[in-house]
């Protein structure tokens, strides 16, 4: 399979991501949301995040132009059935991600491969709300997209091999980023690790051993990490967090997936991290620390 039009169901953060990641990779998005006011949002957030870039002379005004002008903005799913793949990025609710396969079944081929973002949720599951489950697929993106060269490619139960081969291919060659093979499990393996640390900094800070600040420091300078747990968190949206968290709480029983106090409070407060402004620490609207 020639990959050349992708689509992308959702614009928040990793849907952004994910759009603006192909559309450099000159591949043609469709990019997908309910409302024309989400869409016109999710669209204005990936220009922004490119002016950041031609501030930082990382890309050129043409490459702007180029990039832009390959990310088409639809607001229908019947659009879908044109495209070579289609990448699903909503919100973790696996209902509202299993509508979203049941519909994509009446617009797309059979031959279509239909991955899901999602980080903790069954792709067995999902899958099952399709004709055909043989063809879906998890394609699991880290935050930020651009710059993680890391993808979980998970199989679901009935996932084909055909659909992993052809995935891995786009992972690879397409994408150019290193995709690992992921047998269904709840978190998969980076959600599952990265969710346990970011709950225990979440314990030391409510256990007042050290301050956010001083907890990210530790891990951000001692052991080299990009950003502190609580900043990843932030980042992730303190509302993902509680939600894998919960869900691998369910899945697995075991006590150390049970989401810290403080991280229910800040959820119950609306205070999400990045996408709210606030979080452990503040955001401008950009997602930059203050």
């Amino acid at each position: 399979m020639n990959f050349k039009k992708i689509g992308v169901i959702g614009g928040g953060t990793m849907g952004q991501g994910i759009s603006e990641m192909l559309a450099a990779k000159g591949l043609d998005v469709l990019l997908v949301e309910e409302t024309t006011e989400k869409l016109n949002h999710a669209y204005s957030m990936i220009e922004t995040s490119l002016d950041k870039q031609l501030e930082k002379w990382a890309i050129t005004k043409a490459e702007k132009k180029l990039i832009l002008n390959k990310i088409h903005k639809v607001t229908h799913f019947a659009e879908l059935g044109t495209c070579d793949m289609v990448i699903e990025t909503i919100s973790e609710d696996l209902n509202a991600k299993k509508e979203v396969f049941k519909q994509l079944d009446q617009v797309c081929p059979s031959n279509i491969i239909l991955a899901s973002n999602t980080s903790t949720l069954s792709l067995t599951e999902i899958a099952g709300s399709t004709m055909y489950p043989e063809r879906v697929i998890g394609m699991h993106f880290i935050y930020p997209v651009a710059k993680i060269n890391l993808v979980e490619i998970i199989r679901g139960l009935k996932t084909s091999e055909s659909t992993f081969e052809e995935t891995k291919r786009f992972v690879d060659e397409v994408v150019d980023k290193h995709g690992i093979m992921v047998y269904e499990s709840p978190g998969f393996v980076t959600s599952r690790i990265i969710c346990l640390m970011i709950n225990e900094a979440l314990h030391v800070l409510g256990e007042g051993v050290a301050t956010a600040e001083d907890i990210d420091d530790a891990m951000r300078i001692g052991y080299q990490f990009q950003y502190g747990p609580l900043e990843m968190a932030d980042r992730f949206g303190l509302d993902s967090v509680l939600a894998a968290l919960e869900r691998m709480f369910r899945e697995f029983g075991e006590l150390k997936y049970r989401p810290s106090y403080v991280l229910k409070k800040m959820v119950r407060a609306g205070s999400l991290g990045v996408k709210t402004g606030e979080g452990f620490f503040k955001y401008d609207k950009d997602g930059d620390r203050i």
